[in-house]
């Protein structure tokens, strides 16, 4: 089962650019950030007549997230649980039914800028909601994942000029404290666990020339509970689609599991 999680920026902007990803890669389920279209909106057809079961949590001009699965998707749930008040569309989880069961969970973490100040409180706030449901997925035993974009940049390797970063959101000590917490659950990091070293990003700023300059950082990962890092065969990153036409500043980022 090739599971993929792909930051589009924008569902009507990438319209051309998707559809021809998924054609050339060929995933069984890929979760979707920053669809920036309500549930109505969402071009679904498009995606239907290519075999994909279609499951949105949109939002006007922001955020949105989705799941398109070529298996049947169960047990549907939208929204991060902890604060009901929260309107924010960044979560969606659902189970894929294929040789194994999996529970997959699609989230866009905030980006939490500026910081420090409330939308970094917001973003930690997330973090610790997340860290909540994060523990009530490894206490199931069960395969799952979490997978997106988490605007965490772990790492200063992960970062051409981390330098750069050290006040962001995305790499302050705070954020990093609270990704590590989350994955000392337990959790496997699966691109990690398949590759070392620097040089491998998901993001690519649309300023200054950062595509040409390879001046990229890694921000979207998959978390695996044990379960799922047993049926862990590949990870990678599909670099090359930061040079096609009208493309998002993030790429797809895929597993392959044994299942």
């Amino acid at each position: 089962m090739k599971i993929a999680s792909f930051n589009i920026n924008g569902i009507k902007a990438r319209i051309d650019a998707l559809p021809k990803w998924l054609d050339e890669a060929q995933p069984d389920v890929v979760m979707l950030q920053e669809i920036k279209s309500v549930d109505e909106a969402f071009p679904r057809e498009v995606f239907e007549e290519r075999g994909y079961n279609v499951e949105t949590h949109g939002q006007k001009g922001f955020n949105g997230v989705a799941i398109l699965s070529k298996l049947p998707l169960e047990d549907v749930k939208r929204g991060l649980p902890g604060d009901d008040s929260d309107e924010q569309a960044r979560w969606i989880e659902a189970t894929v039914v294929g040789d194994r069961a999996i529970r997959i969970c699609g989230l866009y973490l905030p980006n939490g800028n500026p910081a420090p100040g409330p939308k970094f409180d917001y973003k930690l706030a997330w973090m610790a909601r997340l860290k909540d449901r994060a523990a009530a997925l490894m206490a199931a035993e069960e395969p799952a994942l979490m997978a997106g974009d988490y605007n965490i940049i772990p790492q200063a390797e992960d970062a051409k000029r981390p330098e750069a970063w050290q006040d962001d959101a995305l790499h302050r000590p705070e954020a990093r404290a609270a990704w590590r917490e989350i994955l000392n659950l337990g959790f496997t990091e699966a691109f990690r666990a398949k590759h070392q070293g620097p040089g491998h990003y998901s993001f690519w700023d649309y300023q200054a020339g950062a595509w040409d300059r390879d001046n990229g950082i890694r921000i979207d990962h998959f978390l695996l509970t044990p379960q799922c890092a047993d049926l862990l065969e590949e990870c990678e990153i599909d670099r090359s689609v930061r040079g096609g036409v009208k493309p998002s500043d993030h790429v797809p980022i895929w597993v392959r599991l044994n299942a």
